[in-house]
């Protein structure tokens, strides 16, 4: 029954990393997002019926760590003001975001695992959606960076090539979707993301944010 306090983690990260974007671009002189009203933390405007729900569910009967994302964005990058920089900028704070609320849940999650307890059943409870919180942004952010279309990754690399290893890049745009769901079917894409987010993780514990 932990899904039923992990999916509303999942979909309120997600959504953040979302918001996120369209905040950036907003920024930077694109107000697309705001006007088509996606700079909400209202679900229903969010939700991508695979990365939203199929995903989620095919990692929880998979036992896979819970990833996914919310419909993307939308950015005009011919309203941002400063050439490439902003689009890098658009893309990347996404898994920022995410790495954000990751040292955020373990602060707290340092602070309620260092108060009496009072009250273990809830504390407890606290602490394991806490941790879960940790992990899944961990996890949403390395996978956010993967190189591949619609990921966040994939916006990095492309706003960071030379013009025409962008166009050969950006050919697999139409078989992102595909590729994407190939290596989850392959069981490849937990080595891409396992590896990085136990790691971080690691390194969080060795500051004492968690166990």
């Amino acid at each position: 029954m932990e899904w039923i306090v992990q999916l509303p983690i999942l979909f309120f990260s997600i959504i953040v990393h979302e918001v996120s974007h369209g905040w950036m671009a907003l920024r930077h002189g694109d107000d697309t997002a705001r006007t088509m009203g996606r700079l909400s933390f209202n679900p229903a405007v969010h939700v991508d019926p695979i990365g939203t729900l199929v995903l989620p569910a095919l990692c929880l009967f998979q036992h896979w760590p819970m990833i996914g994302w919310a419909k993307p964005v939308p950015v005009n990058p011919h309203r941002l003001r400063g050439g490439r920089w902003p689009l890098f900028l658009v893309a990347a704070v996404g898994p920022v975001s995410n790495i954000i609320l990751s040292f955020g849940a373990a602060l707290l999650f340092k602070s309620i695992a260092s108060m009496p307890a009072f009250f273990p059943q809830f504390q407890g409870t606290m602490l394991n959606a806490l941790f879960f919180a940790v992990s899944v942004n961990i996890f949403l952010a390395f996978f956010n960076l993967l190189p591949v279309h619609p990921l966040d990754g994939s916006k990095v690399l492309s706003s960071l090539l030379p013009p025409e290893a962008r166009l050969r890049y950006e050919r697999h745009i139409p078989y992102g979707f595909a590729i994407i769901i190939a290596l989850i079917a392959l069981g490849l894409i937990r080595p891409l993301i396992t590896k990085p987010s136990l790691f971080a993780l690691g390194f969080l514990a060795r500051l004492g944010l968690i166990w």
